[in-house]
């Protein structure tokens, strides 16, 4: 009686490698996006609520190790082992502005204001570009101690933080004055960081470990040990009283904030989980997987079999028709279109 109802995903195929990286956009006049990263080269654009396809962006020739979109959806970009970056249209899939690096990229960001964009990898050189003056040479901050693995914004595109491949800790960077201004010791690389969508808590995972850190004053607030070697985790954005983590185990773990206690652990992935992420409304979750499918979680007491079964394993297939519905209704504001 007292059986566990069993969590059942939608599960989103189309990558022919493993997902490294997801992406929520902020909640838009059109809904909230997804966008995934894979070592299969074609980012892919989501909707986010119900995981439909929507496009892929083709023109990389490596492995895309991370993808993003701006605040309101109408751009999207990549960082790859091609080395190079780009931005894309995010309604037509058409690319932009295409920036090249003298390594492997391995992260990227857009500034929440939309007119900066950010890049990081094996060169161990921070890039801004300014993407009103896209053929700009990007402003250089040269003093990353290793090859960096995550970059994000933060305090209004004030403060820039990364963290490193090989060794731990993460750096918040003086955006202005390109100078490391504090850096949040951990003893292994932080293969994962997060700001919270309230802005508070900065969410990090490092080993075994996940830790949540006071985004303005920079002391830790919590840090848990988790069951295995974690590789990504994520804050519920409303509540702030939930987070998922997900790393070799395959599974991906729904834990208390306040007390670390498992709530839920949900099974389906067939690989290590790369990337966790909440929907900006924090009503799901999305998992990506080295077995090169995305699932998204329902939080809550709809999440059960009875409900969900019919689709769970259902490839998601999206006709001619309602792509052009989607992307119809997709529309630029009329007061322009995005700068770049």
């Amino acid at each position: 009686m007292d059986k566990k109802k069993v969590a059942v995903p939608l599960v989103c195929h189309g990558h022919s490698r493993p997902v490294v990286d997801l992406f929520y956009s902020p909640v838009t006049p059109d809904g909230y996006f997804l966008i995934s990263a894979s070592k299969d080269s074609n980012p892919m654009l989501r909707n986010g609520e119900t995981g439909d396809w929507i496009g892929t962006f083709q023109g990389h020739k490596g492995a895309v190790w991370s993808a993003c979109l701006d605040t309101n959806a109408l751009r999207a970009a990549s960082g790859s082992a091609d080395f190079s970056a780009k931005i894309w249209d995010a309604l037509t899939g058409d690319v932009l502005h295409s920036f090249e690096h003298k390594h492997i990229v391995r992260a990227c960001a857009f500034s929440e204001d939309t007119h900066m964009f950010l890049t990081g990898g094996f060169e161990k050189i921070l890039r801004l570009y300014d993407l009103n003056r896209p053929d700009a040479a990007p402003r250089e901050i040269d003093k990353s101690p290793g090859s960096v693995r995550t970059v994000t914004w933060l305090h209004s595109d004030q403060t820039i933080l990364s963290s490193c491949t090989d060794m731990g800790g993460v750096r918040l960077w003086d955006v202005r004055t390109g100078e490391i201004v504090q850096t949040l010791e951990t003893k292994s690389p932080v293969t994962s960081a997060e700001v919270s969508q309230d802005g508070r808590f900065i969410t990090t995972t490092d080993g075994t470990s996940v830790k949540f850190w006071d985004a303005n004053h920079f002391g830790l607030v919590k840090s848990y040990n988790m069951p295995c070697a974690v590789e990504s985790a994520s804050l519920e954005p409303n509540y702030g009283n939930k987070f998922v983590a997900g790393g070799e185990d395959m599974w991906v773990h729904v834990f208390d904030f306040f007390t670390g206690e498992e709530i839920a652990c949900n099974k389906g992935h067939h690989g290590p989980v790369h990337c966790v992420r909440f929907a900006p409304t924090g009503e799901s979750y999305a998992s990506g997987s080295e077995d090169g499918t995305i699932r998204i979680w329902q939080l809550g007491p709809g999440n059960t079999d009875e409900q969900e079964a019919p689709i769970a394993n259902a490839k998601l297939k999206v006709g001619a028709n309602d792509v052009t519905r989607k992307i119809e209704g997709f529309q630029i504001p009329k007061d322009g279109q995005a700068e770049g």
